[in-house]
């Protein structure tokens, strides 16, 4: 049974004051505190809002990815490699922000195809002019790159790796018998070999530093919390709230990479370190103070300062000294901020920093990996999809759809409610690039006749799709399946194409692709995204105990990134159960409980930062611990 606070409807509430300091406030109400994908607003405004998003670093890196999809392209136009869209799409997939990761990933990814080289030529002699043996070498590459995909740190590579494997065993049964083996290996390495050598030469010259970007990432957060602030509306407090559950996974990836460079100094590095928990933190109290109708005393201008410090962050630098701004007791959130942004950059004390208990280091597979039947399940499900689409190609001998089975590698997704919620997201964005393919096929390739032209096109259609994948996660996906779409349609053989029956069958093999996908993950052995809730609301209790109890200011810090996102676990968790078919609900006994605790323990999250309100905070979660028995 809920207890009555949660069956009102209108959580805990305590005797504080309100922002003029006049009385009791009201009890809170869960619409101030909306999960982080609920605006409220039409679905088509929402779409047009997170298309044109201005999110920080969205248009940089979308203009980078583009041009090296572009480069990728003109390199394969002069070295007549055929099939360009799988480079292009290995382009579009593993390109990243920052000059480090990329040149990380270039020589990873050029190594493992070394070693899977290696094993594609010892198969290819084995399946020569043996069906069947071809067919089980299939089957067992892909069960094989689908299980590590589920159960090992490999997961964001090896779709892609598995993809060219498999393509290059089919494309090599259909080559000339002379030449099968030598082109076969050569065009499976360039597949990899051309995105990997552009990221490692490009990646370095056009993209920033790992610093750089951190130090843009605080800035917008505390350009947010100016907005905040002031008036912000329906579609900002989204936006908040969204990178609010980012937390501060992002920036400490960032200032890993920062390390390895051995640029910075530690004591640069640390205060950067600080000033990214302290971004989150910040981002947490002013949230909370827009929430509680706060408003900052004249002559405190916090917006201002907040725009100040932006500015210096923006520019690589990072602030000191920040006067502390004094605030009245009636309004806590911003007497918290004011004492962060005081000590804004100051690194922890080393007292503070060695109680920290240091992270596990993990080995290449998960702990479970060879316990959990979920993880064969997942690569049996793989299997079964990718040998469903090469016999439907094989016996109806139409290859044009052969991109049924790239299809599967890219779209197969763990659960029934990331199938489920992503597949509009597929059928959308192949649905756009196919059609954007199909009309430059009619109305823009015929009037192409140099080769800058066409690499013109490339790269506006890769930027448009660059946009869009590195947009808010909700259209993200769609974005790739447009770069997907477009490059299978437009890039055949060596070059452009100006036949409509090619754009057709591949259109056709795509949208074939997901279909078969979606149906066999549904099916057999349908896992639903239900199951992992209880661990994950374990895990958030956890962390709400440690932010309330601890006594430490600068650990507190740390920690209130840690539970945004694990409370952003719980909330995509749940949206992905609620997104499953009725049947599968039936069987969710604590789905409306969830549901009602998820908006109670986003209020929980932010207030634990204040000290007054932590001990009904910790109550608070008794209550949720005996609602979740």
């Amino acid at each position: 049974m809920l207890p009555s606070a949660f069956l009102s409807g209108s959580g805990w509430s305590m005797p504080t004051r309100n922002c003029c300091g006049s009385g009791p406030r009201p009890q809170w109400k869960y619409a101030m505190a909306l999960p982080a994908t609920d605006t409220g607003d039409s679905t088509l405004a929402r779409l047009w809002w997170l298309i044109r998003a201005p999110l920080p670093g969205r248009g940089g890196h979308s203009l980078r990815m583009a041009a090296a999809c572009t480069i990728v392209v003109l390199i394969g136009e002069i070295w007549q490699i055929p099939d360009l869209a799988v480079p292009a799409l290995c382009t579009m997939a593993l390109w990243q922000k920052d000059r480090t990761t990329n040149l990380l990933a270039g020589v990873a990814v050029n190594v493992l195809i070394v070693l899977i080289l290696s094993l594609l030529f010892v198969l290819i002699h084995l399946t020569l002019d043996h069906p069947f043996t071809l067919v089980v070498a299939i089957m067992l590459l892909s069960f094989a790159f689908f299980f590590l995909a589920s159960a090992s740190k490999l997961k964001p590579i090896s779709y892609l790796l598995g993809l060219i494997v498999v393509f290059a065993l089919i494309v090599a049964d259909q080559a000339p018998i002379g030449e099968l083996a030598t082109r076969a290996l050569l065009y499976a390495d360039l597949f990899i070999l051309v995105p990997g050598a552009v990221m490692i030469v490009c990646g370095p010259l056009i993209c920033p530093s790992p610093a750089t970007l951190l130090m843009r990432e605080v800035a917008a957060r505390l350009r947010l919390c100016a907005t905040l602030l002031e008036q912000p509306d329906r579609y900002q407090l989204d936006y908040a709230r969204t990178t609010l559950r980012a937390g501060t996974s992002g920036m400490l990836k960032l200032l890993k990479m920062a390390r390895l460079e051995k640029i910075l100094s530690k004591d640069h590095l640390a205060h950067l370190e600080q000033a990214a928990y302290s971004s989150a933190a910040a981002l947490a109290l002013t949230h909370t103070a827009f929430r509680h109708g706060e408003i900052p005393p004249e002559g405190q201008d916090f917006p201002q300062t907040l725009r100040n410090m932006a500015e210096i962050f923006s520019h690589n630098g990072y602030t000191q000294d920040v006067p502390l701004l004094h605030v009245s007791q009636s309004t806590p959130a911003l007497a918290e901020l004011a004492a962060l942004l005081h000590v804004f950059t100051n690194p922890a004390e080393p007292a503070a920093q060695n109680t920290r208990t240091p992270e596990e280091k993990s080995g290449f597979f998960v702990p479970d990996a060879f316990s959990n039947p979920e993880h064969v399940r997942f690569a049996v499900k793989g299997t079964a999809a990718v040998l469903i689409s090469y016999f439907i190609f094989t016996i109806l001998f139409w290859p044009g759809i052969h991109t049924c089975i790239i299809t599967c590698f890219i779209v197969a997704l763990p659960t029934v409610g990331e199938m489920t919620t992503k597949l509009r997201l597929r059928i959308s964005g192949a649905l756009v690039g196919g059609s954007i393919g199909i009309a430059s096929i009619i109305f823009i390739l015929p009037h192409l006749y140099n080769i800058a032209a066409f690499l013109l096109l490339i790269f506006v259609v890769s930027l448009f799709a660059s946009w869009i994948k590195n947009g808010d996660e909700r259209i993200a996906y769609a974005g790739f399946q447009i770069g997907l779409a477009f490059f299978l349609s437009d890039l055949k053989g060596y070059g452009p194409t100006a036949d409509m029956t090619t754009a057709r069958d591949r259109i056709i093999g795509i949208l074939l692709g997901n279909f078969i996908t979606y149906a066999v993950f549904v099916t057999f052995w349908p896992t639903s995204a239900y199951a992992p809730i209880a661990q994950q609301w374990h895990t958030l209790l956890d962390s709400l105990k440690k932010l309330t109890t601890t006594t430490d200011p600068a650990e507190q810090v740390r920690l209130a990134s840690t539970v945004q996102e694990d409370l952003s676990d719980a909330e995509r968790a749940l949206e992905l159960a609620e997104a499953e078919p009725q049947h599968m609900r039936a069987h969710m006994p604590l789905l409306p409980t969830y549901a009602i605790l998820t908006r109670q323990a986003a209020i929980a999250v932010e207030d634990g930062l204040l000290p007054a309100q932590r001990q009904a905070v910790q109550h608070h979660i008794q209550d949720m611990e005996q609602a979740l028995t």
